[in-house]
């Protein structure tokens, strides 16, 4: 039987960014955008605030779009400080490079794993799917997932206990599958 998990988002990642008026490098996304109109021109902005003064810095969204090239429901959402919008656009690689961000999904995130009925199981199939583009590393997941350690899942990996297609070692934010032999 597959078990199906997820990665869900609980709040908007940190950015990280350096802060111009105190040295920080954190900023806490709240949602809230800015939208001036140059005529017929937009300039859109993400506003954030850094964690250690709180002094607003902008992330841009749109610089000197025309007015018709915008799509209503974009502007709507804008208007409306949409969170989803916010979280869209910060996880968007052409937004986070541009602006020249990271983010830092610590503590952003949970895993449901739809019970604990599998914990007792020698062998289980698991198809882990994540709502949002959320980089995390297997490794932490199987072990969360299945209450381990992280040192029980690496030596059942090394023992080829844990299968998968997707490199366990490393970094992932695509939906995988993977096979635990007890």
């Amino acid at each position: 039987m597959l078990n199906s998990w997820v990665v869900m988002p609980t709040c908007l990642p940190t950015v990280l960014r350096r802060c111009h008026a105190c040295a920080s490098e954190r900023f806490r996304a709240n949602g809230k955008f800015r939208v001036n109109a140059n005529h017929k021109l937009l300039d859109a902005w993400l506003l954030v605030l850094c964690a250690g003064c709180g002094d607003t810095a902008k992330l841009t969204i749109l610089e000197r779009a025309h007015v018709r090239s915008v799509r209503p429901e974009l502007l709507d959402r804008m208007h409306a400080n949409d969170p989803g919008l916010a979280a869209e656009l910060l996880q968007d690689p052409v937004v986070r490079r541009r602006n020249r961000i990271a983010l830092d999904w610590d503590g952003a995130w949970r895993l449901d794993t739809g019970g604990s009925d599998h914990l007792g199981r020698e062998v289980i199939d698991v198809s882990v799917r994540f709502a949002a583009r959320i980089p995390l590393r297997p490794m932490r997941l199987i072990a969360d997932g299945c209450g381990l350690s992280r040192a029980e899942v690496e030596r059942l990996m090394d023992e080829g206990k844990v299968i998968s297609a997707v490199r366990l070692s490393g970094k992932v934010s695509g939906d995988f599958t993977f096979t635990l032999k007890r």
